[in-house]
């Protein structure tokens, strides 16, 4: 593959990022309030959907992943992925109870099955010099379009209502399984090359530990959905207003993913993992320590900024710490390894806060990132 080939397979998943992204985020900043406003969920419940969403994405991408590997075919896993996140909106729309919501979630969240196979395609578009750079542009591209999508969630809610807007998000979706499907050329295997079954063995000690810190850290990692509902409830801002909070941390994550992605090639993949850390944990008591206006935009800044590094690094260093030929499987089942933490860990907080406390959930996870930090120094990068 050319260097013009490489590029033109980066751009192409970076336009149908940014259209996934702004159909999606046409939904998210208003999700928390559908599910607990419009169904009438409580905050256990919330906490299960979006724990459970969570989780079928890392058994999905695991999946995927390891098929991918085995049958040297990526393709077809990504346009299929964008394909189920367009027909969940649709179910979204339609549903009528929040127990309706749940096969949905699961379609759209299995629609992750995209990522590890994507993923694997734009780290061997790249080289050691650009894989973090190009990673930090699909999650720009990715956070930018989640930009448009809130945007036009805040102006259009109000005149389509929920049930149209979920419509409407449906449509980026299908353009982008467009893109991919006549834009990108992936070449046939080699007639009788199934490529040697995955196992645990081809994953070393380095490999596992940075799985098990990513794990216990994600354990803490709460869904985004708590910060939007704790805002909405310590900060007593009115429900058309918590669109403006996810977008001010989407825009931060959208224009710091690339310089994340640079900084990693440059600073090295476990400085930045740590500095991700140590921002969430920033953020977490940013949300327990300030008030008012000024104190939760900073949250939120400081959330964005968290995101814009950790989704980044992550899949960079993942990358480069399995082989490549593994590489899609190895991606799954890292997104498998900390997707399953996030059901238990969505589910925790919402049991914690209903039963203990709001604050309680930000302690728990202050503490589980402070460990995964610790661990963090005995990876070695490669």
């Amino acid at each position: 593959m050319d260097e013009k080939e490489r590029k033109q397979r980066v751009r192409t998943f970076a336009a149908a990022s940014f259209l996934n992204d702004m159909g999606s985020d046409m939904i998210y900043p208003i999700w928390p309030l559908f599910v607990t406003g419009v169904m009438g969920a409580d905050m256990a419940v919330l906490g299960l959907i979006d724990g459970l969403g969570d989780a079928i994405v890392s058994i999905s991408q695991a999946i995927s992943g390891y098929l991918s590997d085995k049958w040297r075919k990526r393709k077809i896993f990504v346009w299929l992925g964008y394909a189920f996140g367009g027909l969940s909106r649709i179910g979204y729309a339609v549903a009528t109870t929040w127990q309706q919501l749940i096969p949905f979630r699961v379609l759209d969240r299995a629609g992750k099955m995209r990522g590890a196979p994507r993923d694997a395609m734009v780290a061997d578009a790249s080289t050691h010099g650009d894989r973090g750079a190009n990673f930090g542009l699909l999650r720009t591209m990715d956070n930018l379009g989640a930009v448009f999508g809130i945007l036009t969630c805040i102006f259009l809610l109000g005149w389509l209502g929920y049930r149209n807007l979920f419509l409407l998000a449906a449509v980026p979706s299908v353009i982008a399984v467009a893109l991919i499907y006549f834009f990108i050329k992936e070449q046939k295997p080699a007639a009788g090359r199934i490529a040697k079954p995955f196992s645990l063995k081809n994953i070393d000690g380095n490999f596992k530990l940075f799985i098990g810190l990513s794990a216990l850290f994600s354990l803490g990692a709460f869904s985004y959905s708590f910060l939007l509902v704790y805002a909405q409830r310590a900060g007593g801002f009115d429900a058309t207003f918590i669109p403006v909070l996810y977008l001010i941390f989407t825009a931060v994550a959208s224009l710091t993913s690339l310089p994340f992605g640079k900084f990693a090639d440059k600073l090295g993949r476990k400085n930045i993992t740590a500095l991700s850390f140590a921002l969430w944990t920033a953020t977490c008591l940013s949300f327990i320590y300030l008030g008012g206006l000024f104190g939760f935009i900073m949250s939120f800044v400081l959330y964005g900024l968290h995101r814009g590094a950790i989704d980044t690094v992550q899949r960079t260093f993942v990358s480069e710490l399995i082989a490549p030929k593994y590489r899609a499987t190895g991606l799954g089942v890292f997104q498998m390894a900390i997707g399953l933490c996030a059901l238990p860990a969505s589910v925790m907080a919402g049991v914690i806060w209903d039963s203990v406390g709001m604050t309680a959930p930000f302690w728990l996870s202050i503490g589980l990132s402070a460990a995964a930090v610790i661990l963090l120094y005995f990876v070695k990068e490669k």
